[in-house]
């Protein structure tokens, strides 16, 4: 009877940790089915877009581009000549960067399954870095669709096809890190998809893709020591760009003929806007379409067709995303008035131009300034019938040379005035309280820039 009793205690105590081991088996197996569906999409993608990707290899005479390049001026390691590509049309069309093909006319192509073929450069667009190739095949090719980029998001999975190091259609696996990434110079115009699915030398002009099989991007560079950050064309602006390059083997852009920069801290207070909240135009191009539609220097652009511009490099960008002929609206703010322009667009000609800013000041003047006459006109390359006050002497000491004004700059505007002669000048700063900013609109070498200035306090 003891016995009894003992062995049913003892299961009492024992059942429980048998199902708890049990449930642990069981959830182990469960949670590895999971990973197992998990891996298999990426290894049914991986299988289904490879026979997409080719290898590209300019034939060109001297050293070629290393791939992809690095914007921090890193080491070039990269094989000779080798490069990536995708095919996006089953009739041979490919798309690839511009600094693939380089200057060649006609490159070498090689399929997933070895074959080679000689492809013709349809069009190239150094601006984006992208190239269109075509290759003539006596049947239909494997070919990917491009995504809509306009719906991606920052953690969506991608993965990355290329011939790294020659290692041909190396798949490698990442999310996407960050949307938009500009000022990378790399290209005119910069909307780039920042990914750390690993991209190496030899990825350039390959592909990313999404679950789907879908390519959302374009490879194109990759910063030198660091890991996990690498850049990619948004499918979009592909999609715009090789329909151009495909229909008439270059891109057309709309051209608005301004001079623009950044809204500082400075330059924000001095026109009562917030930091970053639009686009200064510093300059308008007589004849253009914005002297034309009404746009004035010191206006600060918001929008184009509703779409909000915080950044020269964004405004630029809009801008050439639109067709010359087509009529976009324009939304500045004036003297704290906003406005919406129609502004008629023409052909690009060449880029909007970003004026090179000097350093922020702390004190001020030191400034030596005369009216324009034949003489002066004469000594700084101007037209006589300039308005303005040309400086003839910067104090080295002062923080107008700190700053960064320079003798033969041209001062249009004081505190947004317009200055005619040295006199007017005068008048104005006398006018101007010690504790005051100064607001002034200066040319250089043809091209303005706005610049805050702050006198120094009367001693």
């Amino acid at each position: 009877m003891l016995k009894r009793i003992i062995l049913i205690i003892s299961l009492i105590f024992l059942i429980p940790g048998m199902v708890a081991e049990s449930h642990a088996k069981s959830d182990l197996e469960e949670g590895i089915k999971l990973i197992e569906q998990f891996q298999s999409t990426f290894i049914a993608i991986a299988e289904k877009v490879k026979p997409s990707v080719v290898n590209i290899s300019p034939s060109t005479s001297g050293p070629p581009e290393p791939n992809p390049r690095r914007p921090q001026g890193s080491p070039r390691e990269a094989p000779p000549g080798s490069g990536s590509g995708v095919i996006i049309d089953k009739a041979g069309y490919i798309v690839t960067n511009n600094h693939v093909v380089g200057d060649a006319s006609v490159v070498e192509v090689r399929l997933s399954d070895k074959t080679k073929f000689k492809g013709t450069v349809i069009g190239k667009d150094p601006d984006t870095d992208l190239a269109l190739v075509k290759i003539e095949a006596e049947k239909d090719l494997f070919s990917v669709s491009l995504a809509d980029s306009s719906k991606i998001k920052v953690g969506q999975w991608v993965i990355a096809v290329g011939n790294p190091f020659g290692l041909d259609r190396t798949v490698t696996v990442g999310v996407i890190s960050a949307l938009g990434r500009e000022n990378v110079n790399l290209s005119r115009y910069e909307d780039f998809i920042q990914t750390d699915a690993s991209i190496n030398p030899g990825n350039s002009g390959g592909p990313l893709f999404n679950i789907r099989g879908e390519v959302v991007g374009i490879n194109t560079a990759i910063i030198n020591f660091a890991q996990g950050i690498g850049f990619a064309i948004p499918s979009n602006m592909v999609k715009s760009v090789t329909t151009q390059l495909r229909e008439r083997g270059r891109v057309s852009r709309g051209w608005l003929g301004v001079g623009i920069q950044p809204l500082t801290t400075e330059l924000a207070q001095k026109f009562n806007v917030k930091e970053g909240s639009g686009v200064l135009i510093n300059e308008v191009f007589e004849g253009d379409p914005a002297d034309k539609g009404g746009i004035s220097p010191g206006d600060i652009i918001l929008s184009v067709n509703k779409k909000k511009v915080d950044t020269p490099n964004t405004l630029a960008r809009v801008i050439a995303g639109y067709f010359p002929g087509e009529t976009i609206k324009i939304e500045v703010l004036r003297d704290g008035k906003n406005m919406t322009l129609d502004v008629h667009l023409v052909e690009r000609k060449d880029e909007a131009v970003t004026a090179s800013i000097p350093s922020e000041p702390d004190k001020f003047l030191g400034l030596s300034v005369q009216t324009i006459s034949a003489e002066i006109a004469k000594k700084y390359n101007l037209a006589e019938d300039e308005e303005g006050v040309v400086i003839t002497k910067v104090d080295e000491e002062s923080v107008s040379a700190t700053e960064g004004l320079k003798e033969g700059d041209l001062i249009k505007e004081v505190n947004r005035k317009k200055v005619k002669n040295a006199k007017e000048f005068t008048e104005m700063m006398k006018e101007t309280k010690a504790a005051e900013t100064v607001l002034m609109r200066v040319t250089r070498e043809g091209r303005a820039f706005f610049i805050v200035l702050k006198p120094r306090a009367e001693e």
